[in-house]
């Protein structure tokens, strides 16, 4: 029989963060797959040893540089550019383990990696996904703008129902043994140009969007944004950010 007060008190609400700045796809993916592995590790050595040690949390930010990643279920049609084209344009491509067809990441936008032990949380991958959904419709708030879930498509959009419809924030992600990795990646001062050049998330007829052109504005702050997420996130997963 499971003690559920001792497992309670093991839950560990910190979150290990760290903000890379502007990092090659590939090396970022690496490092998750290492703090990934962290977690995992932790939690096989509990059941297979009889042990209680606590399982860490981690929540990356990171820039990428120009880059197109295809989900595992992905259509690989969904990227309209030839592997010639790529090269010429400078940016790169994978075929990545996460949920969710093809995105594109690039400068001025902001990818968020959370890699938790959902244990700590709830054991629940669709209110996960609700709540990062949550956490960026409460920081679109603080903008003035009305963000909004579409059925069936997983992500932050704006005038849902319209024939306006438009994507501000892409999610996917990835969950072993209640782990998670990969997460979002919110347009800010996104060049929207690239996204013309793949059918975003699978998804035809709909636009994507930026949280500047929505303003009306040049450039908006990044390091504001984020502190705005980092406080709805804190505040919806009642944990806390300690700095790595």
């Amino acid at each position: 029989m499971i003690n559920f007060a001792i497992h309670y008190k093991l839950m560990n609400r910190e979150i290990y963060f760290k903000d890379l700045g502007r990092k090659d796809y590939k090396e970022t993916w690496e490092y998750q797959e290492q703090l990934f592995q962290t977690i995992l590790d932790v939690k096989i050595g509990n059941r297979k040893n009889q042990e209680h040690q606590k399982t860490p949390n981690y929540f990356l930010y990171v820039e990428h540089p120009h880059v197109y990643t295809l989900g595992k279920s992905g259509d690989f049609t969904n990227l309209l550019l030839s592997e010639q084209q790529l090269k010429e344009k400078e940016i790169s491509f994978y075929k990545i383990n996460r949920g969710g067809d093809i995105t594109y990441h690039g400068p001025g936008q902001i990818v968020g990696y959370p890699i938790l032990d959902l244990e700590n949380f709830f054991t629940d991958i669709h209110k996960y996904l609700r709540f990062l959904e949550e956490v960026i419709i409460l920081m679109l708030k603080e903008y003035g703008l009305n963000g909004e879930r579409s059925d069936g498509e997983t992500g932050v959009w704006l005038d849902v129902g319209t024939p306006f419809a438009r994507k501000i924030c892409a999610m996917g992600v990835r969950a072993s043994r209640w782990v998670t990795m990969h997460g979002f990646a919110l347009n800010v001062n996104a060049n929207l140009g690239y996204f013309d050049h793949i059918i975003p998330c699978g998804i035809k007829g709909k636009a994507v969007t930026s949280l500047n052109v929505e303003l009306g504005v040049d450039s908006v702050n990044l390091e504001e944004v984020k502190s705005k997420i980092n406080q709805h996130f804190s505040n919806l997963f009642e944990s806390t950010f300690v700095s790595m």
